[in-house]
């Protein structure tokens, strides 16, 4: 058994007028046949009773903590409260609860952080209703690692990661404009996200020597110069300094041909330049069953890779085979982590 046997994960509630509540009973509902590891649900309890009355889930619900969330969770659903303060209604978002958003996520990453949870799960967020809130951080990932760092004291460089049964890919940059992906494509973020990436395909996935395939920025990765710049100039001496340090890396490729069945047999994750050269494949391969992984944190954190979908929360149609992946793959790490770590 490893050190985190016991230990549930904190998955905290999202909005929760998206569809959070209702993939969250799904994976309770149905916990025989799918076994997902044991996990603690940080949000309103009131409004899961709702949400499962709607749908005919029969879920009851357990105020408890993370001690008692293992135990609890074979015959009811482990609930730690944090409280709406205005009424929520499925499919319609309201900033008046924003705070009660952050506020789950505060506590699963204390629990995280004090040993008490084996690691962070989240549902997903409307970003739009929490900026009408207030909320200055771009997304999810940022505030996480605001967290951390306030937290260790130290500053963390989060990454994102798609990882899927069959992908598993890095966008160095993410939220920006196709237009200002150039200028942010600085040799030391491109050096860092590779670096961070290896580190914790090392601790957290158990590879012993990563394979990192670096895809270049412009088409054919610049034919020579011809078709831009940046491939030679920028992405090939990060690369040079990633090997002579040791490392595993292949770049940069014309991303074109690095996402068919017998490109990716040859290495373990693929580092994109921006948001779409990375989700895109990674969605086309593994739509229902990717998971949003953020390296480079100080604990475990996934989440499912789609968004609050507000047009369906509350009908009974929502999908939870991503959510159920984010969960398992939470539980893996943390059992990898813990071994490398002994």
């Amino acid at each position: 058994m490893n050190e985190t046997s016991g230990k549930p994960i904190a998955l905290t509630m999202g909005d929760p007028a998206g569809i959070g509540p209702d993939i969250t009973l799904a994976i309770w509902a149905r916990r025989r046949t799918q076994e997902p590891p044991p996990f603690l649900f940080i949000g309103d309890p009131s409004v899961l009773s709702a949400r499962a009355n709607a749908l005919g889930f029969a879920a009851p619900i357990r105020e408890t903590d993370c001690d008692g969330a293992a135990a609890a969770f074979a015959d009811s659903l482990p609930v730690l409260p944090v409280r709406c303060p205005a009424p929520v209604v499925a499919g319609e978002p309201d900033a008046a609860n924003a705070a009660a958003v952050t506020d789950a996520i505060d506590m699963a990453v204390r629990l995280v952080m004090s040993g008490q949870a084996s690691a962070v799960t989240t549902n997903p967020i409307a970003k739009a209703v929490l900026y009408e809130a207030g909320f200055r951080f771009p997304g999810h990932t940022e505030y996480l690692a605001d967290l951390a760092e306030k937290a260790t004291g130290s500053p963390a460089l989060p990454v994102m990661m798609l990882a899927g049964p069959k992908l598993r890919a890095v966008p160095v940059t993410i939220h920006i404009p196709l237009k200002d992906v150039p200028a942010a494509l600085t040799p030391e973020l491109i050096y860092r996200t590779c670096v961070v990436t290896a580190a914790d395909l090392k601790r957290r996935f158990g590879l012993g020597a990563p394979r990192l395939a670096i895809a270049g920025l412009n088409p054919h990765a610049g034919e020579g110069g011809a078709l831009g710049l940046e491939d030679d100039a920028v992405i090939r001496p990060v690369i040079d300094r990633l090997r002579s340090e040791g490392l595993n890396v292949a770049g940069p490729l014309p991303a074109d041909t690095m996402f068919h069945d017998r490109a990716r047999e040859t290495y373990d994750v693929a580092i994109c330049m921006y948001h779409d050269q990375a989700l895109i494949p990674a969605k086309a391969l593994g739509f229902d069953d990717s998971v949003n992984v953020t390296l480079g944190l100080p604990f475990i954190r996934t989440s499912p890779d789609h968004g609050t979908a507000f047009g369906i929360a509350g009908k009974g149609v929502a999908r939870e085979e991503s959510l159920l992946a984010a969960l398992r793959l939470a539980s893996e790490l943390a059992g990898n982590t813990a071994g490398a770590d002994r």
